[in-house]
């Protein structure tokens, strides 16, 4: 499948993918989505607290980069779990512009060595920040009681309407911890309908900038 290194709005790169029409940000501002979605409404919730994320789509790294970007701020402890079926070669993570668009160069060593660890293996990314990267399908996930937080950054429902299943979120209410959040930039209301099939209570939240709505849920 092609795939393309656009710009999004915020000037910030992604990958599309023309033959989906689907990019693995928003267009509207791939940095602008991972704030208001994943940190804004996720993490800023766990201010103050050593936590484990699970991510659903690590992608290009842009979540987890912006993430450690943020507990170093806050002098937060991070277990973090990427978990990608399909990871993105190291020809496109190079084009991605996330460093300098954050104005994070003393932090491209992180970006750098976060894509160059070796997947499955945990390693300390900083003093901070753990990270494993997993390599595997998103209906072999198996965790249980392990995270507080989810980062739910699959592709749409449109292009994969599987991975937002009532399996798939039954799966994730397993894998959290009592109280834990699951935050994702989408409103469906089928998936909603699954979410709370799978247990969970949720939240409609405003939108990342080009979207009215957003879903948080919670495990009950």
């Amino acid at each position: 499948m092609k795939r393309e290194i656009i710009q999004t709005a915020d000037g910030s790169t992604t990958i599309h993918l023309p033959e989906w029409n689907e990019s693995y940000h928003s267009k509207n501002g791939a940095i602008q989505e991972a704030y208001h979605v994943f940190i804004k409404s996720g993490l800023s919730l766990f201010e103050g607290k050593p936590i484990s994320i699970l991510e659903i789509g690590f992608g290009t790294g842009l979540n987890a980069f912006i993430t450690h970007l943020e507990a170093k701020k806050r002098n937060q402890t991070i277990d973090y779990v990427g978990v990608e079926a399909h990871p993105v070669i190291l020809e496109e993570v190079l084009q991605m512009n996330y460093v300098t668009e954050l104005a994070a160069e003393m932090e491209l060593s992180f970006f750098e060595k976060m894509h160059a660890c070796i997947w499955g293996n945990k390693i300390m990314i900083s003093p901070t920040f753990s990270l494993i990267k997993r390599k595997q399908f998103f209906e072999d996930i198996d965790d249980e009681d392990a995270f507080d937080l989810i980062y739910f950054d699959a592709f749409g429902f449109r292009v994969q309407p599987e991975l937002w299943s009532i399996e798939i979120f039954k799966k994730m209410y397993k894998a959290m911890k009592s109280g834990g959040i699951l935050v994702t930039y989408a409103c469906r209301t089928s998936i909603k309908n699954a979410m709370l099939e799978a247990g969970f209570s949720i939240e409609k939240l405003p939108g990342a900038p080009g979207k009215r709505e957003m879903l948080r849920a919670k495990k009950k």
